[in-house]
């Protein structure tokens, strides 16, 4: 699978941040198969329409959202470990998302739903305001190299708006195998003053949090694995 980086010049210049989009993928056939057959009821289309949560799960439960859920493995078990929240998932890169629309869809999990579409531009247009229990971003693309910093997705405008969409002590818990960025993460969050840390630094490992396979791959290379957790006040 290729990927690029997707990067637009707003009106006034300023560049925003994007996620990554597809430019080609492969998919195997199950992939293909839960593609035509679990769309309908497990994804949503992006629009400019904010979601009705009791609509879409049918229950009035808290809403969790994880945004980039990679091959979607965490995302999964999740869901099935805490039938009484609502998840909601956004990727971009179709094959991950169609990997787990197949375990969603073939195993009937009722509280996740799928978006592929821009994580900010979903937050922006189709999230309502102080509607979030908490959001989960587990090993972000670290961009190692100093020129490319500016294409990480915790930033100062990323983290203002995730803090628009959380209910009060509501939570962002990121987790990343690159320490630097770990570090900025904190810094990033310590300027919003809308956010708290309780731990005043990297954060305790929650138990309820699956091992990645992100994770597998920076424990083999021996990074530390760096946990921020940061409530809305």
């Amino acid at each position: 699978m290729e990927r690029e980086r997707v990067e637009t010049l707003p009106a006034d210049k300023k560049r925003s941040v994007k996620s990554f989009v597809l430019r080609s993928s492969r998919l195997a056939s199950f992939q293909i198969e839960a593609l035509e057959h679990y769309s309908d009821q497990y994804a949503i289309r992006f629009s400019g329409q904010k979601i009705d949560y009791g609509q879409l799960f049918n229950n009035n439960n808290p809403i969790i959202i994880e945004i980039g859920f990679g091959m979607g493995q965490a995302t999964f078990e999740l869901a099935k470990r805490f039938p009484d929240k609502n998840f909601i998932g956004i990727e971009v890169f179709l094959n991950g998302f169609a990997k787990l629309l197949h375990q969603v869809g073939s195993n009937d999990i009722q509280n996740l739903r799928l978006i592929r579409f821009d994580a900010v531009e979903v937050l922006e247009s189709m999230i309502p305001d102080a509607s979030i229990e908490g959001f989960h971003i587990f090993f972000p693309d670290p961009w190692p190299k100093k020129k490319h910093f500016k294409r990480r997705l915790i930033q100062e405008p990323v983290a203002k708006l995730l803090s628009t969409k959380l209910v009060k002590n509501g939570y962002v818990y990121c987790v990343t195998d690159w320490e630097p960025y770990g570090l900025q993460m904190l810094e990033v969050f310590d300027k919003i003053p809308e956010f708290t840390n309780p731990y005043n630094g990297f954060a305790d490992p929650v138990e309820w949090r699956p091992t990645t396979s992100f994770e597998r791959k920076g424990l083999a290379k021996q990074h530390p694995i760096c946990e921020v957790w940061v409530q809305r006040i």
